[in-house]
């Protein structure tokens, strides 16, 4: 993906006609449209990193759910036509405190993916930020220069 797949974002020819027109002095249009540019580029790569990061996420849940539903059929077959003793109950009891111990760490591993996910997406429009503000910075300074 590219500026060009969103030209609602991104129109360079309006931008430069409108810049132009506005006959500001030492406005240096094509640095303002190479800052847009570089903008877009780092929200589309953001979202990308998001996109992928939820993808595995959600790989990740189906697994984890298949795998739960296995596990309960196999229980259940395990229990049926079986009696109930004392012994079979607490077995049953650890069976699903443990089942509930894996759920709860598999729910933390889901958590920790999505926090990666948001954290690598933040990352990419943080340093764009920092270099924008760092473009600004060296633009005022020619212009008070």
């Amino acid at each position: 993906m590219t500026a060009k797949d969103f030209p609602f974002l991104f129109d360079a020819e309006n931008l430069k006609e409108m810049f132009g027109a506005a006959k500001l002095p030492a406005l240096d249009t094509e640095a303002l449209m190479a800052a847009h540019q570089k903008n877009v580029d780092a929200m589309i790569e953001a979202n990308k990193v998001v996109f992928a990061g939820y993808q595995d996420l959600y790989k990740r849940q189906v697994a984890l759910f298949e795998a739960a539903v296995a596990d309960a059929k196999d229980k259940v077959g395990e229990i049926q036509g079986q009696p109930l003793t004392a012994e079979r109950a607490a077995e049953n009891v650890q069976a699903m405190r443990t089942a509930f111990e894996k759920a709860a760490t598999e729910v933390k591993e889901l958590a920790d993916m999505a926090q990666k996910a948001n954290t690598e997406a933040f990352e990419i429009v943080k340093a764009r930020a920092e270099e924008a503000m760092a473009e600004f910075k060296t633009a005022a300074d020619k212009l008070a220069a």
